[in-house]
This record gives structure tokens, C-alpha cells and sequence, in this order.
């Protein structure tokens, strides 16, 4: 059974930098995409970026203004989010999902492409 968990939230003050780690588990190869996802208080949960481990292929989106990174380890299954600049705008609960195989670029961001959805990790902005 496909799992993720979250990791390394935490509370920052603006213009910080935070690393988050979503560990993927339950898959026996190599072919899975890993999604990174926030949702702001009264907000919809919007996308982030999403990475393949087959090929590290990357979509992402406007969210983070250029400051968030996504990459792969492949042979510790853990995908992370790095967050430089961070805005209070930016305060959210992060969540990590996985989905078995490739994911096309115009569907990334679709909540229901994903299978599986971790706790997720509250990170907070704020002087």
C-alpha cells in the first residue's frame, strides 16, 4: 500500500527558508509521481509542484514565485520542497501526494489525480 508522510514544517519569519520532506512508501519500483500541495486557512488547496521518478520531470506552478524547489532522491524515495524568501502569504498547511505512474501537465494539479494524501504540515510565516 502506497504511503506518504510529510516532514520538516515548522514556524519561520518572513524572508526564511524552510526544507520540507515527503517520504514515499509502499512502492517497489520506480514509477510514480509525488505532488506538493498547500491549502490556506478558508482557501482551497492549490498545487505546487510535481515531480516523476522515472524521468524528474517537473511541473509546477506561479504559487511560489519562483522561491519553492522540488526534487527527488530516488533511492531514499523522498521528495522535498525547498522554500527560500518565505512571505507570510505563504503560511499554509503543506501536503504531500503520490499517485502510481506518469502524470500529464495538464491534469498535475487535479486534487483526484493523486491516490494517496499524507497529514500534511502546517508551516507558518510570521515576525
Amino acid at each position: 500500500q502506497v504511503r506518504v508522510e510529510e516532514s520538516g514544517g515548522g514556524s519561520v519569519q518572513p524572508g526564511g527558508s524552510l526544507k520540507l520532506s515527503c517520504a514515499v512508501s509502499g512502492v517497489d519500483f520506480n514509477d510514480y509521481t509525488t505532488g506538493w500541495f498547500r491549502q490556506a486557512s478558508g482557501k482551497e488547496r492549490e498545487g505546487i509542484a510535481c515531480i516523476m521518478s522515472n524521468s524528474g520531470t517537473i511541473y509546477s506552478s506561479d504559487s511560489g514565485e519562483g522561491r519553492f524547489t522540488i526534487s527527488g532522491d530516488k533511492a531514499r524515495k523522498i521528495v522535498y520542497l525547498e522554500m527560500k524568501n518565505l512571505k507570510s502569504e505563504d503560511t499554509a498547511i503543506y501536503f504531500c501526494a503520490a499517485k502510481i505512474g506518469d502524470i500529464y501537465d495538464t491534469r498535475w494539479w487535479i486534487l483526484d489525480e493523486f491516490d494517496v494524501w499524507g497529514q500534511g504540515t502546517q508551516v507558518t510565516v510570521s515576525s
